[in-house]
C-alpha cells in the first residue's frame, strides 16, 4: 500500500490532484476555527449538548456548530438542494428536458442547485438564529445580518470548495468534507468512551464488545461495498465486410451499494431540516412531534430515518442506473441475456434484479446507520456518538476515493492498492 502511495506521487497530474484535495482539506479545517462575530462560543456549546438534533449536526459540521465558527453549517443547505432538484428533475418536464441536453442542461442545473442553496442556508441561518438567542451576545438588526450572512457565506465557500475538489481533485468534494468533519471528531469520541469507562458507565467488558462490533461493522461496510450481481451478457456473431465481429460473453455489473453514501447522507440532512424550521417560527422544539418523532433516538425518528434511507437509496439508484436504456444498448449491439428476449423483457430482468440487489444494499445501509441508537440503549449510554452512521460515511469516501486513484494508477500500469 505504501509502495502504491510512493508511485502516486511519482506521476505528475496525480500528485498535483492528491495535494489540490489536501490544500482544500486544510483550508476546510482552518476556516473551521474562524468564530462568527456576534455569537457566544459556550453558550452555542451547551445548546448543541443539550439538543441531539443540534449534536448530529455539529458532527457533520465537524465541531464547527458547537464553535460558533463560520462553517457552523456545514454543507447541508447543499444537499438539501440537490435533493430537491433531483426530485424536481424527475417531476418537473423541463427541468427533465434540461437533465437531456449534456453538459450545457448539467450546468443550468448546477446554477439552479447553487441559488437554491444560498435561500435555503439564508433560511437555515436565520431559523438559528432566532432559535438560539441564548447564543447571541448583543441581539439586533446588525447583529442579526452580521450572523446571517456569514453563516450563508461560509455555506456558499464550502459549496464551491466541494465542486472544486471533484472538478480538480480526487474524490467527491461533498462526501469528502463531510468525511474529514467526522475524522476530526474521532479523538473526541475516543475521549468521551474513556470517560464513560472511567465514570463506571461502560465496563472493560462493554466496551471490549463496542469495538470487536466496530471492526465487524467496518469488514461488512468493506464486504457490501464491493458485492454485485454479475448478469451475463452474450453478443451474437455478425460479420461486418470481412470483418467477424461479436461471439464473447461479458457480464453488467450491478452493486449491492451502488448508491453509496448519499443515502444516508441525504437522509441526514432531512432529519435536521425540522428542526430548523420550527426555530425559524418560534416554535418550541421540545414538543412531543419534535421529540418523538424527529428527537434523535426515539422510536420515531429512527422508523422515519429506516425509511427515509430506504426512498433514497432506491432513488439514487434509479438516477444512476437507467434499466431501459441497458436493455436498447444491447439489443443495438446484438446483445442478450441467455433465456431473455431483447428489448422490454431484457429491461424488465434487469429491472427485477436490480430492485433485489438494492433492497439488499439499503435495508443493510439502514440498519448500520441505527447501529448507534441500538448501542446507546443497549448500554445505558448518554453520550455515545460513535456509530454506523459516522463509519459508513468514512469506509464508504475512503473506498470511493481509493477507487478513483486506483483507475488513474490502472491507467499509467501501475499497481494498485488490490493485487
Amino acid at each position: 500500500m505504501f509502495k502504491t502511495i510512493v508511485n502516486a506521487f511519482k506521476i505528475p497530474d496525480l500528485r498535483k490532484k492528491i495535494l489540490y484535495t489536501i490544500l482544500l482539506m486544510v483550508i476546510f479545517r482552518l476556516g473551521s476555527h474562524v468564530p462568527v462575530p456576534g455569537l457566544d462560543a459556550e453558550a452555542l456549546s451547551d445548546a448543541v449538548s443539550n439538543l441531539d438534533m443540534l449534536g448530529l449536526m455539529d458532527m457533520i459540521s465537524g465541531g464547527a456548530l458547537s464553535q460558533a465558527t463560520i462553517f457552523a453549517m456545514s454543507i447541508t443547505p447543499y444537499i438539501n438542494s440537490s435533493i430537491i432538484m433531483q426530485l424536481l428533475t424527475v417531476a418537473v418536464p423541463a427541468l427533465e428536458r434540461l437533465s437531456r441536453q449534456g453538459e450545457e442542461g448539467r450546468k443550468k442545473i448546477g446554477q439552479y442547485t447553487r441559488a437554491l442553496t444560498i435561500l435555503l442556508a439564508f433560511i437555515q441561518s436565520t431559523g438559528m438564529y432566532f432559535g438560539l438567542q441564548s447564543a447571541v451576545k448583543s441581539p439586533g438588526i446588525m447583529t442579526y445580518f452580521t450572523v446571517i450572512l456569514t453563516l450563508t457565506a461560509g455555506t456558499a465557500f464550502l459549496m464551491w470548495l466541494g465542486e472544486k475538489i471533484t472538478d480538480k481533485g480526487i474524490g467527491n468534494g461533498i462526501s469528502l468534507i463531510i468525511f474529514a468533519g467526522i475524522v476530526c471528531r474521532f479523538p473526541q469520541i475516543i475521549m468521551q468512551l474513556v470517560g464513560n469507562m472511567q465514570g463506571g458507565g461502560l465496563g472493560w467488558v462493554s466496551a471490549i464488545i463496542i469495538l470487536v462490533a466496530c471492526i465487524v461493522l467496518i469488514g461488512a461496510i468493506v464486504w457490501m461495498n464491493e458485492a454485485e450481481r454479475r448478469i451475463p451478457v452474450q453478443y451474437a456473431k455478425r460479420v461486418v465486410g470481412r470483418k467477424m465481429y461479436g461471439g464473447q460473453s461479458t457480464h453488467i455489473p450491478i452493486k449491492v451499494s451502488m448508491a453509496g453514501v448519499m443515502p444516508i447522507i441525504f437522509a441526514m440532512s432531512i432529519m435536521s431540516f425540522p428542526a430548523t424550521i420550527m426555530q425559524l417560527f418560534g416554535k418550541d422544539t421540545t414538543g412531543w412531534v419534535m421529540t418523538n418523532i424527529f428527537g434523535y433516538g426515539s422510536v420515531g425518528y429512527m422508523i422515519l430515518y429506516f425509511l427515509l434511507i430506504l426512498f433514497f437509496t432506491f432513488f439514487y439508484t434509479k438516477i444512476q442506473f437507467n434499466t431501459v436504456e441497458i436493455a436498447n444498448n444491447m439489443k443495438n449491439n446484438g446483445g442478450f441475456i441467455p433465456g431473455i428476449r431483447p428489448g422490454r423483457s431484457t429491461s424488465e430482468f434487469i429491472e427485477k434484479s436490480l430492485n433485489k440487489i438494492t433492497m439488499a444494499g439499503a435495508l443493510f445501509i439502514a440498519i448500520v446507520a441505527l447501529f448507534p441508537m441500538v448501542i446507546a440503549t443497549v448500554f445505558g449510554l448518554t453520550s455515545f456518538s460513535i456509530g454506523g452512521t459516522s463509519i459508513l460515511i468514512v469506509v464508504g469516501v475512503i473506498l470511493e476515493t481509493r477507487k478513483q486513484i486506483e483507475s488513474q494508477m490502472m491507467i499509467r500500469h501501475y499497481k494498485g492498492f488490490l493485487e
